[in-house]
């Protein structure tokens, strides 16, 4: 069941005022029903794979709660084997398998693997993960180990976070579900206005970005230059509004119920350097890595070149875990490249921009810092979304073509020579000029948001602003969001993953 669509406003309508219709004591029951409701209108049949992994993380941890020594690291070390072996025949066997058949083609070798045909399970990489950050604080004796099934069960399979993050930690989350939840009209409101500004950023931005992109993407070769470079800016706006959509969307869904996610996003885009960026991206995620992996690496602990080893470890497996191909973990690596370049160099360059007296100039030194960093991490994105290593060659080769149709278009102030075929006179890329239109002020607005965000609580603010303003905030979002819901894509980009 796809946030975009009817059947989940049904849904969302029906299950809250069920929630705050029944007493808390069954309150919970209500929403681990409504979750396995909500998962298996995907792929029924894979609840059982589900509850399986939930099952064995449960009485694992209750174990774990009863032994110590050798026997507490053993059962820990089943709990992470179980789940990486559900993560692997689901979404890497058949990736390590046409690996190995390669290699063995190529080393003439009688051997060979079938693949398995085999859908990956929704949401798989996030629940899991999930359930591993609760077996890993038990084991760390910073989490109380939970008893009652069906809380466990509810704390992986939450509806509003369950396929798509934020990655929540017991800490956080398991707690709340004890807590009664009554109806409260502000925090209602707030949850309402997330989920609009979510459904916004899927519906007007990323969905009206992907026309441009897919143009592009699914046929590269057929451009060359300005397209190309459009094309990938456009998807980095169009990864993050969907990805960043769906965090809106469940955030707002569970703080309507009266639950508090973690939030997943802090305007990324506006980031200063790289590694900014990747502590406002997917924090939910990031700091899994960071705490799970990073740290149990050796973190910064054991020396620069230790941790620039592990940096790099970390977001190839950070790559590996976006999807099973080579691609992804190229892209995962590039971006862990970045961090050690700027790990390595962030002094020289801060002395530098001191010396030119560029840090004195506040506005044109963070423009210029974020204007770099997000060309770094648009350009890595064309690793992400491009089919293979041929296309994204190809990509990267021709960014910089036939660059001279576009100074003369600017020249001539004739936008219709690079956004329209010569011939047929409709758009090269898929898009009418007034909905590019559309779609920039719609991302003004957004990083507008954003900016008030950053100055304080906007919920705040927004109660503060007359009602003829706030309403008309909403009412534009919301004609937005009808003008183009038919055209809107269903599922998130994250899903895949």
């Amino acid at each position: 069941m796809s946030f975009i669509s009817l059947q989940f406003v049904i849904f969302f309508v029906l299950i809250t005022t069920l929630f705050f219709t029944l007493p808390h004591k069954f309150r919970w029951v209500l929403l681990l029903i409504s979750s396995c409701i909500f998962y298996m209108a995907f792929i029924p049949k894979y609840i059982f794979i589900l509850f399986a992994l939930i099952t064995i993380d449960y009485l694992i941890a209750i174990l774990m709660d009863k032994t110590r020594g050798n026997v507490r690291k053993l059962l820990l070390v089943t709990s992470i084997a179980a789940t990486v072996a559900a993560l692997f025949i689901f979404k890497y066997f058949n990736f390590f398998a046409i690996n190995l058949n390669s290699l063995a083609n190529f080393l003439h070798w009688n051997y060979s693997i079938d693949t398995l045909k085999i859908i990956l399970p929704i949401g798989l990489s996030f629940h899991t993960f999930q359930s591993l950050a609760y077996v890993i604080e038990v084991y760390r004796k910073k989490y109380k180990v939970e008893r009652n099934f069906g809380i466990y069960a509810l704390y992986v399979m939450f509806y509003p976070q369950l396929v798509a993050g934020p990655i929540e930690r017991p800490q956080h989350l398991l707690p709340q579900f004890y807590e009664k939840h009554s109806f409260d009209y502000d925090r209602v409101v707030s949850g309402l206005r997330l989920i609009l500004f979510g459904f916004f950023q899927k519906v007007v931005i990323a969905d009206r970005l992907a026309i441009i992109v897919n143009n592009v993407y699914n046929n590269p070769t057929s451009y060359t230059g300005f397209p190309l470079i459009l094309a990938t800016f456009a998807f980095s706006f169009q990864i993050f509004c969907d990805f960043a959509g769906y965090s809106n969307i469940a955030i707002g869904s569970a703080r309507v119920l009266g639950f508090n996610l973690v939030k997943n996003f802090d305007n990324p885009y506006a980031s200063k350097t790289v590694a900014q960026f990747w502590n406002r991206w997917h924090m939910s995620l990031y700091s899994w890595f960071r705490d799970y992996l990073y740290i149990p690496l050796g973190g910064n602990r054991l020396g620069k070149l230790r941790t620039l080893l592990n940096i790099l470890i970390v977001f190839l497996v950070s790559g590996l875990w976006h999807g099973a191909n080579w691609t992804f973990v190229v892209w995962g690596g590039l971006n862990g490249i970045y961090l050690i370049i700027h790990y390595l160099v962030k002094d020289y360059v801060n002395n530098f921009v001191d010396l030119i007296g560029l840090s004195k100039i506040r506005l044109l030194h963070s423009f210029t810092q974020i204007t770099f960093t997000f060309t770094l991490i648009s350009f890595s994105w064309i690793l992400f979304r491009a089919k293979d290593f041929k296309e994204a060659g190809y990509i990267i080769t021709h960014l910089f073509s036939n660059l001279e149709i576009l100074g003369s278009a600017l020249k001539n102030f004739n936008i219709n020579q690079f956004l329209l075929d010569a011939t047929q006179r409709k758009p090269v890329l898929g898009m009418p000029i007034l909905d590019l239109i559309i779609v920039i002020l719609a991302i003004i607005f957004m990083q507008y948001v954003f900016e008030l965000e950053s100055k304080g609580n906007i919920q705040q603010r927004l109660s503060l602003q007359p009602l003829l303003i706030r309403w008309s905030l909403y009412y534009l979002m919301f004609i937005g969001i009808v003008y183009y819901i038919s055209t809107a894509q269903p599922q998130f980009i994250y899903f895949q993953f």
